[in-house]
C-alpha cells in the first residue's frame, strides 16, 4: 500500500514547521537515505532523509508552506506495483507565502537531520516503515497495515506495546485493542495582542516577512518576560588577573591550535560557580524543581537568521583550551545553520556577551526554562579606589537575570560572589 511521508517532529517541542524546499518531484524514484525535502524549524533548516523506498506519487504540501502541523501528510510514496495514490488526499496545506530571494537562497543550508522514520542517533536497524510521534516526543513505529487499522478503529498507537521486531506495532497488536477515549476539549486560543490597526506602509518602506526563527524568538522572549518573575543583580569584576592568565594560557594553548578568549574563561568560571551552587543550575516546573546533574552552558551567538544558543556540554569538566576549540566550532556552524538539534537544545545556564560591541552594561531576558542568564559587558580601564588610593584597573560589568521562583536574591548574590572569586583569581579555576 502507499506510504505516507509525514511532517516530522524534529524536536520534542516542535508542533509545526515550514516546508522550505523539495528535492524530489512526482514520479521520482526515492531510495532509502535520500534527502527528499528541507524543513525549517525554530532554529535551523533540516534536511529530511527518506527511510522507505518507492516512487513519489503525490506531493500535498508545496515549497514555502508555513504552519505545517507535525504528522501532517506532506507526500505519498507508491510501493512497487502501485500506479496511483489510493484514498482521499489530506486537507490542503497553507498557501505558499511570498519569500524574498535572499531568504529563499539561505534556507537551503542546514544540518542533515533524520527522515520521518528515524530519530537522531537511531541505528539503522530500527528504521522501519511507518511511524508516528507520541505526545512525549518519542517515535512510534508501526506497520502501514497496523496504522490503517488503528486509524479506522480510533486506536491511540502511543498506548500500545508492539510485539514486532524492535517493538514495532503490527496487525495483531491493534486488532484486539480498544479505541482511545475522546480527547478533552481544547480551550480556544487567546486573542492576539498585536495592534488592531495595521501599520500603513509609506513610500520607501519595505515589508520584510518574518522568518520562522524570528517568530519563535519573539514568542519565547514575550513568554519569558510575561511569565517569569525576573530580577537583576549587577556586579563589576576586576579582570586584570584574568587577562594575564589568558595570555599565559594562550602561550601554551597555541600549540594545540587554540586561542582562548575572555568569553571562554567566563564560560569556565560560570561552570565552576554552578558546580559550587547546584541550586542555581535548575529549572522551574509547576510540580517540582529540576536540578541538573550536568553543567551545560548555553552561549548566545548572533546569526543573520536570529539568535541561537549552542551549548558547551559538561563545561566544568573541560579546560579553557578545549572550551575555546568547541565554542569556535559551534559558533561557526551556528552562523551557517549547520548545528545538530542536540547542540542547541537544552542547557542549564546562558551567557550573553555584548562586550565586543562596546556595550558597557545590559540586562538580558532569561532563556526559559533556564533560571539564570549572565549579561556580560565590555572590559575597560576605569579609575577605582584601592586601599584609599585611586588606581587604574580593567573592569567588566556583568548583570545576572534570575528567575525568582527558582533562585532568591541571597542565593543569586552568593553565586556572583563565587563567580567573582573565579574571575578575579583565575588560578582557582584550575584546581
Amino acid at each position: 500500500m502507499s506510504i505516507n511521508i509525514l511532517m516530522p517532529a524534529l524536536s520534542p517541542t516542535m508542533t509545526e514547521g515550514k516546508l522550505a524546499k523539495w528535492h524530489v518531484k512526482v514520479g521520482d524514484e526515492v531510495k532509502s537515505g535520500q534527502v527528499v525535502c528541507e524543513i525549517e524549524t525554530d532554529k535551523a533548516t533540516m534536511e529530511v532523509e527518506a527511510v522507505d523506498e518507492g516512487k513519489v506519487g503525490q506531493i500535498f504540501v508545496p515549497e514555502g508552506a508555513e504552519g505545517v502541523k507535525v504528522n501532517a501528510v506532506i507526500a505519498v510514496l507508491l510501493e512497487e506495483g502501485e500506479t496511483e495514490v489510493k484514498g482521499a488526499p489530506p486537507p490542503a496545506a497553507p498557501p505558499k507565502p511570498e519569500v524574498p530571494k535572499a531568504e529563499a537562497a539561505s534556507s537551503s543550508s542546514g544540518p542533515r537531520a533524520t527522515g520521518p522514520l528515524r530519530s537522531p542517533g537511531e541505528p539503522e536497524a530500527r528504521a522501519s516503515k511507518g511511524h508516528e510521534t507520541a505526545p512525549s516526543g518519542q517515535r512510534i513505529f508501526a506497520s502501514p497495515l497496523a496504522r490503517r487499522i488503528a486509524a479506522e478503529k480510533g486506536i491511540d498507537l502511543a498506548a500500545i506495546k508492539g510485539s514486532g521486531p524492535n517493538g514495532r506495532i503490527v496487525k495483531a497488536d491493534v486488532e484486539g485493542a480498544k479505541p482511545a477515549a475522546a480527547p478533552a476539549a481544547v480551550p480556544p486560543p487567546k486573542a492576539p495582542t498585536a495592534p488592531a490597526q495595521p501599520i500603513a506602509a509609506a513610500p520607501g518602506d519595505r515589508r520584510v516577512p518574518h522568518t520562522a526563527i524570528r517568530k519563535v524568538i519573539a514568542r519565547r522572549m514575550l513568554e519569558s518576560k510575561q511569565t517569569v518573575p525576573h530580577f537583576y543583580l549587577t556586579v563589576e569584576f576586576e579582570i586584570d588577573a584574568l587577562l594575564k592568565a589568558r595570555q599565559a594560557i594562550n602561550d601554551v594553548a597555541r600549540k594545540q591550535g587554540a586561542k582562548v578568549s575572555v568569553n571562554d574563561m567566563i564560560i569556565k568560571a560560570c561552570s565552576k560557580a554552578l558546580r559550587d551552587h547546584p541550586d542555581c543550575n535548575a529549572s522551574w516546573t509547576e510540580e517540582e524543581m529540576i536540578q541538573y546533574g550536568a553543567v551545560d552552558i548555553s552561549v548566545a551567538v548572533a546569526t543573520e537568521r536570529g539568535l541561537i544558543t549552542p551549548i558547551i556540554r559538561n563545561a566544568d569538566m573541560k579546560g579553557v583550551a578545549q572550551i575555546s576549540i568547541e565554542m569556535k566550532d559551534l559558533a561557526s556552524r551556528a552562523k551557517t545553520g549547520k548545528l545538530k538539534l542536540e547542540e542547541f537544545q537544552g542547557g542549564g545556564f546562558t551567557i550573553s556577551n555584548l562586550g565586543m560591541f562596546g556595550i558597557k552594561e545590559f540586562g538580558a531576558i532569561i532563556n526559559t526554562p533556564q533560571a539564570m542568564i549572565l549579561a556580560v559587558g565590555a572590559g575597560e580601564e576605569r579609575v577605582v579606589v584601592r586601599e584609599g588610593e585611586m588606581v587604574v584597573r580593567n573592569m567588566m560589568s556583568c548583570t545576572l537575570a534570575v528567575d525568582h521562583r527558582v533562585v532568591d536574591g541571597a542565593l543569586g548574590a552568593q553565586f556572583l560572589q563565587t563567580l567573582r572569586a573565579y574571575i578575579e583569581q583565575p588560578a582557582a579555576m584550575l584546581v
